[in-house]
Order: structure tokens, then sequence, then C-alpha cells
């Protein structure tokens, strides 16, 4: 048997692999299996984000930089294989509400997700991060989850042109005669049609072939395939902090924060549990520096010009595949640093072709409701009016403050306030006051 290279024996040494029981030719495979079922997020993000008035092209240079380094950090400082990208629906937040809603100019919204980052990375390195995801109850986390996911479908059938604006009923039903509709829902069925064959490209492969589609059709740029990075300039370092220590953005810092938190959380025991990584007593090992590793990407992807980067759930396709260490996210964040040269391919990428892929991802969150204990009303309800208000306020942290606010009353009014968390009594005091004074 020849000697095992520099290296490998560096890899092996590293990442622990004889420990795991696993090779480096399994963690390379689950690496690029991860970024195939991830990769859509460099066309994606930059199409949502844009709405701001954002550079298109330095959004492509921050998604894609954000996932490389903190993926790879992820896999070299926790050594788990879980991979970072642009978080959806944190994104749509950005965009939609706190910019497009509010009015907030994108640089101090920025701001926000960097301070949000900050207080993550400090409650990461203290133990108020274990009282924060320990007291907050499942069906809330599963509630936000979903309700996220709405939040998203909303938005993905407005720019499928599935759902229009209607005085009288608010929304309505779109022309799905028109071409561009008609590409995306088909784009859609597309995705939804590979993934249940096991296809962990499925959502890249329909925006590719939605898109492809649309050529004949005139619907579709092309743009080419390769080249140089775009400059990163127009966001690079353009978050204003001062704007966002305005003492009437704390909400939105703090929404910032505790979806990033919540959804770190469940996806770091999703995918440590389906990896066989879990303790037998149910703690995620390595859990402190995966959390540090995560906060730091949302510092990073603020200062590179993105909303919040977190820990993707798509890392279970790669851990479907064998992998098991760090090795796996250093894989997938070189990928994505790879991807950085093909901008134009990613720049063709109409509006119809990637508002599929924020349908999809919203009907696999929905799948978070299952977990609810639905033999128990004040389980299930504060969990429902959660993931309901956020798509019929527009806003992720009403339906949070909604939510919580539900819970702790009913809770209460059923004779069992004991159940209700501190996390909970705080976060629903503070969302009390701000509904009753704005």
């Amino acid at each position: 048997m020849p000697e095992p290279n520099l290296s490998t024996v560096v890899a092996m040494t590293l990442f622990h692999l004889d420990e795991a029981g696993t090779t480096i030719r399994t963690e390379v495979l689950a690496g690029i299996t991860t970024w195939l079922a991830m990769v859509y997020i460099v066309a994606v993000n930059p199409s949502i984000l844009a709405t701001t008035g954002m550079d298109q092209g330095a959004l492509f240079a921050a998604t894609c930089l954000g996932a490389g380094i903190a993926s790879i950090a992820m896999g070299l400082y926790a050594n788990l294989p879980l991979a970072l990208a642009p978080g959806m629906g944190l994104n749509a937040y950005f965009a939609f509400v706190v910019v497009g809603g509010l009015h907030i100019p994108w640089q101090v919204a920025l701001g926000a997700v960097f301070l949000s980052g900050v207080l993550f990375l400090i409650v990461s390195l203290l133990r108020v991060r274990e009282w924060l995801i320990n007291t907050i109850p499942l069906s809330l986390k599963l509630g936000i989850g979903a309700g996220i996911g709405f939040f998203l479908a909303l938005i993905g059938l407005e720019h499928m042109g599935v759902v229009v604006a209607a005085p009288a009923t608010y929304v309505t039903l779109g022309q799905l005669g028109n071409p561009a509709t008609l590409l995306a829902c088909a784009g859609f069925l597309t995705m939804a049609a590979l993934a249940a064959r096991g296809i962990a490209a499925a959502v890249l492969i329909g925006i590719l072939a939605t898109a492809a589609a649309g050529l004949p059709l005139g619907l579709t740029s092309f743009h080419g395939v390769v080249s140089l990075p775009p400059s990163l300039a127009p966001t690079w370092l353009q978050m204003d902090i001062p704007g966002a220590l305005n003492l009437g953005l704390v909400s939105i810092v703090l929404t910032f924060f505790l979806v990033d938190v919540l959804d770190n959380a469940g996806t770091l025991i999703g995918v440590t549990h389906r990896a066989g990584l879990m303790r037998p007593d149910g703690t995620v090992p390595r859990l402190k520096q995966a959390l540090t590793a995560d906060s730091g990407g949302a510092i990073l992807g603020a200062a590179l010009g993105t909303s919040t980067v977190t820990s993707y759930i798509e890392s279970a396709a790669g851990i479907q595949a064998g992998g098991r260490t760090g090795l796996t996210a250093v894989v997938t964040g070189v990928l994505f640093l790879a991807t950085l040269f093909f901008a134009p391919l990613a720049t063709s990428l109409p509006d119809f072709a990637t508002a599929p892929a924020l349908l999809f991802v919203a009907c696999l969150m929905a799948g978070a409701l299952r977990g609810l204990n639905w033999d128990d009303l004040t389980d299930y309800l504060p969990a429902v009016v959660t993931a309901l208000a956020m798509p019929f306020t527009f806003s992720i942290a009403a339906g949070i403050g909604l939510g919580f606010i539900v819970h702790a009353v009913v809770k209460t009014l059923a004779g069992r306030p004991r159940e209700v968390g501190g996390a909970v009594w705080l976060i629903a005091a503070a969302s009390a006051v701000k509904f009753a004074i704005q």
C-alpha cells in the first residue's frame, strides 16, 4: 500500500476523518453535493436584494464570498459538515420589509445586520445562547420556520405572476396565460419532480431550465458564462452602523438576531441528528464553535454587502452523500469561491426563473408544522398564529411578536404559566409595547 501524501495526512488529522468513519473522497463528493443543493442562492439572493437599489454584480460577489469564506470557517473551526450562505427569508425581510416597506436605506439595513451579528457573537461566547435557545419552546421555533416559508411563498408567487394585488380581495389570481408566468410554473414543477427523485441540484437545474426556455421567446437575455469577478466596491463596507444604532431600529436588529439564532439552532439540530453526530443527551457537539462561526458569517456578510449569512439546511444533502466532518464544508466553500467567475451566467437569470425557487424553498420550510403537537391547543395555536401572521402582515417581526404574545397569554389563561419561558415573556412584553405605541 502506497504511503499517504502530506495533504492526505493533514486532512485526516485536521478533520479527524478516521474517528468520523469517513474518507477524503467521500467528504469531497459530499461537499460537491452540498454546493449543488445550495448554489441557487448566488442567483436568487442578488435578484432579491437588487430591488433595494444595490448593485447586482457586487451582490453576486458578496454572496459568493460570504458563502465561501463562512463555510470554510465553519469547517475549519467547528469541524462540522455545515455550509453557510445568505439566508432565505432574512434576505426577503431585508429587501421587502426593512428597505421596501419601511423605506430605510440599504446601508442602514446592512448596519442592522452587522449589529445583529455582533449581538449573536456576544451571546455565542456567553451562556446566554443556551438560555435563549432552550427557553423558547419548540412549537414557536417551528412556527417561525414555517412562517418564514409562507412569507417567501407570497413573494415567490407574486414574482411568478401567479398572485397579483386586488383592491377588493387584497390578492387574486394573476394571468396564468402570460408566457413568463407559465415558464415560472413549469420551473417550479421541474424543481419538485427532480427533488422527488432525490437529485441534489433540483433547484439549480430548475432555474437554468426555466431561463433557457425563455431564450427563444425573448424573455431571457444571455450575458455569457465566465468572466472575471464583478467589483465588490459598491457594497464593500457600506453598512451604516451609526444609522442602525437609532432607537427606532432596535426591533429590526432584534428580528435579524432572533431569526438567525433560531434558524441556526434548528439547522444545527437537524443536520447533526441526520449525520449521527448528536450526543446521546441530545446536545450538539462543538456548539460554541458552530455558533461563533455562524455569527462571524453574519458580520462578514454585512461587511461584504449582503443580508445575514447563516447555516443552510441544504447541508443535509451532503450529509446524505456521506459527509461527516468539516472537510465537507470546506469543499463547499471553495466551490462557492470558484463560482465568482460565473457572474455573467448568474446575471442572465431573469426574475421568472429564480422566483420558483422561493416557492419551492417555502414549501420545504412549511414542513416544520408537522412537528407540532396537534393534540395540545396551547402548543399549536400560537405557532399557527406566528406562521400566518408573517405573510398576512408582511412582517417577520410582527409574526414573531404576535405569536409570542399569544403563547404567553394562552398558556397563562389555561393555568400553565410555568410553561412560558423567560425569553418568551421578554419578547412578548417588548412586542406588546411596540404594538401599543406604533
